[in-house]
């Protein structure tokens, strides 16, 4: 600019010279007037000069004593002029600021508003607001705020960024201190903000102008109500739409354009219908874009034949049809499966004068895909090509759905006729081959395709990797996701929270937990903020590991991340504290969900009404169950087997039965949890012969019984003191090629040992052995006590020390029946030893083994002993007198 106007100048001072030489000496004024701007021009060249001169000082080390020297040197008291010259020209903002400091300490006063404005666009375009708040915070003392211009730029810096929640604080730290910021500004966030939905952040700034008396326009309220009703938030965007008719707005087409494709897209059908009569009835003409949103809004939501009939009054009259709305109805008819009228619709176009363009062939093919008729879209593909050319998203469409097919010589044969035809494979078709291959479990291909891309041509992108990454993890190749992980980290692609929660979930799904924890760790390391899924995820695979406590920790944690927990947290945590035995927990987590304002889907109903049963709290979960059914949730077996359950366990059989029944009359498949939870429920109260239906019932539905189901069985039978039918049971459930578990025969093992069958318990106790079946503590001491009782101490005593030598730890019933035996046995001493050991174990030994040792020392004359058996069984009688007393 400087030179602009010396040369201008210059020229001037010319003119003026040759002017006087040929005129009189009044011309002399005039030369003196170009005299004096010549001299300012130069003045502004010593500026100009001064600021490369202070620029050069400030860029020639880092800031101490000695520039400072340097810069007093050159000026001991800067101008306001030298001083927003050298601002605007610096580049970078702590030298800026520091020369801002020197020079206000030198000259003794606060520096002029371009000054600070020079400072805060510096700010901007360096993306730098450490001191941001100071400046402000100092301007605002001085009694001045930031320019229009410097406004906008601060604004504007942070969007070009995507840090629009910084911009959002920017705006609000200037109306913290009284600043007005500047319209642009505040236009200029708001439309960044709507591409993210927002909606809150808009809604505030947009506020915030009408206190400020900014004339808000019916396009920014528009552009409020499209992200409010996107997000499905209608009693907004309503609201806002009350309050623009208040304002004395009139709403124009695009609006009402705007209100019909929204509404209609988050399913508000009617009130789509709605709008499109009251543009109608304010004398507004739909246009293009009208018919168009609104039969689209008709079509995905299955009421064809009104979109149908829209159509129709749209093509009345009119000469040249209109390209999208064909396109738009051609997809209606497609996803209906309405192939026919389809291609009656392509040839109407035709005949209108209007060619088919490639979006409506694509549209389609697009239905034919997503039906799975894979061979008429490749005819159609073939007869498209009298029409259109086929693009990129055409290959793209075919490709995908003959990968979904399982047909990769087709899909590949395809990417050839592609690069025939000069188009070449972009990232969105590999992505759509390795992710289609990945989940056709075709690993090796889809790796295969990654590793052949070509660099040059098709780079892979944060999708390619996610994608990849997740399959080989999924199907428990997760060194090999590890190692692909590494690769995306050494291409300079930054791995968001879908892919660490995708490695997370598959390390604990293979077993390697502490992996898990690292790359979750490693995560926060990087920089990359979990997001609730994540959270959800980890906090779900914690709490399978075994980890209880630190799942409880993750579930705070998402609070402290500033995530509020949703329906998925508090399903996820009910069902993990029930399976660790901490179903009575369930209320208050029900409640603080209630409170919270969560919205229970049908897995959240499911996990908290079986945490109800399982702590004991039925007529809760039968109540839950009742508000399901009215809130429109369709109960499922899972619902009806934990109220079932539920019932069955407290002894209410017949309310479980006729929960059966309703589960049958609701078309539900019942399974085999459902009938063994009844099995086991009668059986329990000795209603054998309900049982028994109900086994037969499950046998007709063409389910066979589980070990679980026949253990049931014949629990209740022994029981009921049918061990002979127990006996025959146990048969048939060796014929149904059934396994036995330790269960079982620990089950009829008892109940033989009741009836005194002892040689027979002994056999099904080696059969067990055979099979590898480890006994448990129950069946040892009842089989030991029965070899004792039958007087073959022998194996008693052997089966006992047996017990010991393998880790079991033998319980009072035990050692008091093992005692008997060897003391019936005459085995006094040995019974002795054991009677020792049983007291140094503190268990309590009866009354009627301490007699029977007693007797047998007395008959093998070991007297000391004797004495000591007979003090504990005075000790013994003295406590049951006195208990009794009490």
């Amino acid at each position: 600019i400087s030179l602009c106007i010396r040369t201008t100048c210059c020229q001037i001072f010319n003119t003026c010279k040759s002017l006087s030489s040929l005129s009189d000496g009044s011309s002399s004024e005039l030369y003196k007037k170009s005299a004096i701007f010549e001299g300012k021009i130069n003045s502004i060249e010593g500026v100009r000069k001064e600021v490369d001169d202070v620029c050069c000082i400030l860029e020639s080390g880092p800031w101490g004593s000695a520039i400072e020297n340097a810069l007093s040197s050159l000026n001991e008291k800067p101008q306001p002029g030298l001083i927003i010259g050298v601002l605007r020209k610096l580049k970078d903002v702590n030298l800026a600021i520091n020369y801002f400091r020197w020079t206000e300490k030198k000259t003794d006063q606060a520096h002029c508003p371009e000054a600070y404005n020079s400072l805060l666009i510096l700010m901007a375009r360096n993306k730098k607001f450490d001191c941001l708040e100071q400046v402000l915070e100092e301007m605002s003392m001085v009694g001045f705020g930031p320019s229009s211009n410097a406004c906008i730029e601060l604004v504007v810096s942070c969007v070009k960024s995507q840090k629009l929640r910084e911009a959002f604080d920017i705006i609000q730290m200037m109306r913290k201190f009284k600043f007005r910021p500047a319209f642009s500004a505040y236009t200029t966030l708001i439309g960044a903000l709507s591409a993210v939905f927002e909606s809150d952040l808009m809604l505030t700034l947009f506020h915030q102008m009408q206190e400020l008396g900014y004339e808000v326009s019916v396009h920014l309220f528009t552009t409020l109500i499209r992200v409010f009703a996107k997000e499905g938030r209608v009693d907004a965007a309503l609201n806002l739409l009350d309050e623009m008719r208040s304002n004395c707005f009139e709403a124009d087409v695009v609006l009402y354009n705007v209100c019909i494709d929204c509404f209609g897209k988050v399913g508000k059908v009617d009130m789509a219908w709605k709008f499109f009569h009251e543009m109608k009835a304010q004398g507004l003409v739909p246009d293009d874009v009208t018919f168009t949103s609104m039969i689209g809004v008709l079509c995905k939501s299955n009421r064809l034949q009104e979109a149908i009939e829209l159509f129709e009054l749209m093509e009345q009259d009119r000469k040249v049809p209109c390209a999208y709305a064909y396109n738009t109805m051609i997809m209606g008819y497609g996803s209906a499966g309405k192939f026919d009228e389809a291609y009656g619709l392509l040839e109407r176009q035709k005949a209108k004068g209007s060619i088919p363009s490639v979006i409506s062939y694509n549209c389609i093919l697009t239905c034919l895909g997503k039906k799975g008729k894979v061979q008429e879209a490749l005819r159609i593909f073939e007869d498209m090509k009298k029409d259109a050319v086929p693009n990129l998203p055409t290959y793209n469409i075919l490709i995908d759905m003959l990968c979904k097919d399982g047909n990769l010589e087709d899909a590949l044969r395809i990417q050839g006729a592609m690069k025939e035809a000069g188009l070449y494979p972009n990232v969105i078709t590999v992505n759509i081959m390795i992710d289609r291959l990945c989940k056709a479990q075709k690993l090796d291909e889809a790796v295969s395709i990654f590793e052949g891309m070509d660099h040059k041509v098709c780079c892979p992108n944060e999708v390619t990797f996610c994608s990849l990454i997740d399959g080989l993890g999924k199907h428990g190749r997760v060194n090999d996701a590890y190692r692909l992980y590494e690769k995306m980290l050494d291409s300079n692609k930054i791995p968001n929270a879908v892919v660490y929660t995708s490695l997370i979930r598959n390390f604990f799904k293979c077993g390697r937990k502490e992996d898990g924890h690292k790359i979750y760790k490693e995560m926060l390391r990087r920089g990359c903020a979990p997001d609730l899924m994540l959270l959800n995820t980890y906090m779900d695979c914690v709490f399978k590991a075994g980890e209880i406590e630190k799942g409880r920790a993750l579930f705070e944690e998402i609070k402290a991340q500033g995530f509020i927990p949703d329906v998925q947290s508090y399903s996820i945590l009910i069902h993990c504290l029930v399976k660790a035995g901490f179903a009575h927990e369930t209320y208050q987590l029900f409640h603080a969900m209630k409170e919270q304002g969560c919205i229970l889907d049908t897995r959240a109903y499911n996990t908290v009404i079986d945490g109800f049963c399982k702590s004991g709290k039925v007529n809760k979960a039968y109540q839950l169950l009742e508000e399901m059914k009215s809130k429109g949730h369709q109960p499922t077996v899972v619902t009806y087997g934990s109220v079932i359950d539920g019932l069955s366990k407290i002894d209410r059989l017949d309310e479980a039965y006729m929960l059966l029944e309703e589960a049958k009359s609701q078309g539900i498949e019942l399974n085999l949890v459902i009938y063994s939870s009844l099995i086991d429920g009668f059986g329990k109260v000795g209603r054998i012969d309900e049982a028994y239906l109900i086994l037969e019932e499950l046998m007709q539905k063409g389910l066979t019984p589980n070990t679980y189901t026949w253990n049931c069985l014949l629990d209740a039978l022994v029981k009921a003191e049918e061990v002979d039918e127990a006996l025959v049971c146990f048969k048939s459930m060796k014929d149904m090629n059934c396994p036995p578990n330790h269960i079982t025969y620990s089950i009829l093992i008892n109940g033989l040992c009741k009836i005194r069958k002892f040689n027979k318990a002994f056999v099904l106790w080696q059969e067990m052995e055979k099979q590898w079946l480890k006994p448990n503590t129950i069946t040892y001491t009842t089989m030991i006590s029965g070899l004792a009782k039958a007087g073959n101490v022998a194996e008693a005593h052997g089966l006992f020390e047996r017990f010991k030598a393998n880790g079991g730890i033998p319980d009072s019933a035990c050692y008091n029946a093992i005692i008997e035996g060897l003391s019936n046995a005459n085995r006094a001493m040995d019974a002795y030893k054991l009677f020792e050991e049983t007291r140094r174990k503190g268990f309590n030994i009866h009354t009627k083994t301490c007699v029977v040792l007693l007797d047998a020392l007395h008959k093998a004359e070991c007297l000391e002993q004797a004495a000591i058996v007979g003090a504990v069984l005075k000790e013994t009688a003295k406590s049951q007198h006195a208990s009794k007393y009490w």
